[in-house]
């Protein structure tokens, strides 16, 4: 292979591809999925040293290019795919999902006007057009700061431009024709974000010498939406989504996490911001991939977190009840939907959350419940070598959820009917208030719900109507603390132990729940993974107070984690 210089090859030079060292028939799939964060902070990580396996040197004053080697997927070994997340460079709010999500509330403000507001419709246009100029600018400077190719920079801009005034020329379409402003709208708008993030990314690669090709899904699905996300509406999907990678060739594709029109909207309905997670499964289930690579800013899974936690361990391993019941106690691993499509996949495929910035890592894997024992800790005896050791039964890990509050619902009368839960239930699930936990007894329900998805107003009106059932008192400023953990079933006296633990460190404990109301268990059983809804060995939780949740954590992975080296 001919040297890379100044970051793109000469003609004598081809363009690394999917059809590089092997035979693409003998070369199994990986599918490796960068989130927002990765894409704005660590592109140049991305192409180099993930993707095409390779890191900058300098000879003489000059840029180069020459590969090594890792424990991860590259081009040498494997056909890749890639799937990309809207870039993000700081805080949430601030990336351009949110930012898009921002640019749709004005179009539905601008839509809900009446014609003789001019003075606060040009208000609206003018912050439209503002927050496309940023979204703009954002993209075109990142373009400027790591595409070396003058060439190769000038073309992405001007695709950068484009899309961005289609987003300028929706406002105006929608005005004109006046379009219904609905879920459908959001989508699209939305959908901009990894248009604009895969272009960028799928430049960078070919500005470093791998031959990649933009895959734009948006437009992938041309069959009548149907009315449920069943298996036949993610089978349909998924041989859209096939037939788009196999017109890429032999070049390697850098697909949308956007894949179109999905029932109840991509957005607003069950699928919700993990869509990319969601997509990347997709693909590696319609490609047959080996792998399914997840790469985020951490080295994987903890038992705790880490930022929060100084002794909290590398997990090898975890099962995807376990991540499931991570991620809904807090701690964002994968979307739960995401496992269920890869894990039912015949055979199914192993996902593995990986670091960015550190991609010799070996991370931590999902296997099915069958394959592996659960938890299993990374244990390093020195820095070039890691061992997989098994260790005795104890909780997998412990999390919070923040931005809890609690609902106390006492009834007037002496013992609480069916009919008066099914009253309490119908009202939360009027105004969309999902409860996290839920504990009764025999005239009380305390119910703990995530706040920050609720607004002020709703909160309200359900606390009124409640009031119908009987007193209602409301908790806020408080957290969920969980503990995780397969084996769990396995430990005699666990719950108590933890509850003992924290009233001996004068934790004061709200409320007590053994399991989540929407998560469950998951058992492969032959080739077919089955969840058992409600399911309560791997999880107990307590509510307390919020200024107490770091340091109870702390307490319990002391107390309750035992590693042996």
């Amino acid at each position: 292979m001919k040297i890379q210089l100044n970051g793109h090859s000469d003609a004598s030079s081809p363009l690394i591809s999917n059809s590089l060292k092997h035979d693409t028939k003998t070369r199994t799939w990986v599918v490796q999925k960068f989130g927002g964060t990765s894409v704005g902070k660590f592109p140049v990580n991305i192409a180099e040293d993930i993707v095409r396996y390779a890191t900058f040197k300098s000879i003489r004053g000059r840029p180069t290019v020459k590969l090594i080697e890792h424990h991860s997927a590259s081009l040498n070994d494997h056909k890749i795919a890639v799937v990309c997340s809207a870039r993000s460079t700081g805080k949430k709010v601030e990336g351009t999902t949110s930012r898009l999500l921002e640019i749709y509330g004005i179009l539905e403000s601008i839509n809900s006007l009446k014609d003789t507001d001019s003075v606060h419709y040009e208000t609206l246009a003018s912050d439209y057009e503002r927050l496309v100029k940023v979204i703009c600018e954002d993209h075109v400077a990142a373009a400027k700061a790591n595409i070396l190719d003058e060439h190769l920079c000038s073309k992405l801009v001007g695709e950068i431009e484009g899309e961005c005034k289609e987003i300028l020329d929706y406002r105006m379409a929608a005005e004109r024709w006046h379009l219904e402003i609905d879920s459908r709208s959001k989508d699209r708008l939305v959908s901009f974000g990894e248009k604009l993030s895969c272009r960028f990314v799928a430049t960078l690669l070919r500005d470093r010498g791998v031959d990649a090709e933009f895959v734009d899904l948006s437009d992938a699905i041309h069959f009548k939406t149907p009315k449920e996300l069943d298996h036949e509406f993610y089978r349909d999907v998924g041989q859209a989504i096939l037939e788009k990678i196999e017109a890429c060739g032999d070049r390697v594709p850098i697909i949308t996490g956007y894949f179109g029109t999905v029932p109840g909207g991509l957005m607003d309905g069950e699928i919700g911001r993990g869509y990319t997670d969601l997509c990347a499964a997709l693909v590696a289930v319609c490609v047959k991939a080996e792998e399914l690579q997840v790469w985020k800013e951490v080295d994987g899974i903890f038992t705790a977190d880490p930022s929060k936690v100084p002794t909290a361990r590398l997990l090898s391993t975890i099962t995807p009840s376990e991540a499931a019941e991570l991620t809904f106690y807090g701690s964002e691993v994968i979307h739960h939907l995401t496992m269920d499509q890869v894990i039912r996949a015949t055979p199914p495929i192993k996902i593995r959350i990986k670091n960015v910035k550190n991609p010799r890592g070996n991370g931590t894997i999902i296997l099915p419940d069958r394959v592996m024992a659960p938890g299993h800790l990374t244990h390093t005896r020195s820095s070039s070598s890691l061992s997989l050791r098994k260790t005795p039964k104890r909780p997998t890990a412990v999390t919070i959820k923040d931005k809890i509050s609690v609902i106390n619902v006492h009834s007037n009368k002496r013992s609480i009917s069916h009919g008066f839960f099914a009253r309490v239930f119908s009202i939360l699930d009027k105004r969309q208030i999902s409860v996290d936990l839920i504990s009764t007894s025999e005239v009380h329900v305390s119910m703990a719900v995530h706040s920050a998805n609720i607004s002020k107003h709703d909160m309200q009106q359900a606390r009124d109507e409640l009031e119908e059932c009987g007193e209602v008192s409301v908790l806020s400023d408080m957290a969920i603390l969980s503990l995780v953990g397969s084996e769990m079933k396995n430990m005699i006296g666990i719950a108590g132990k933890m509850f003992s633990t924290l009233g001996e460190n004068n934790v004061n404990i709200e409320m007590i729940s053994q399991g989540n109301p929407s998560s469950g268990l998951f058992v492969l059983s032959g080739n077919d993974l089955q969840m058992i809804p409600g399911a309560s060995e791997i999880n107990i939780s307590c509510v307390i107070d919020a200024y107490e949740a770091t340091r109870a954590m702390n307490i319990l992975h002391t107390n309750l984690f035992t590693f042996l080296e």
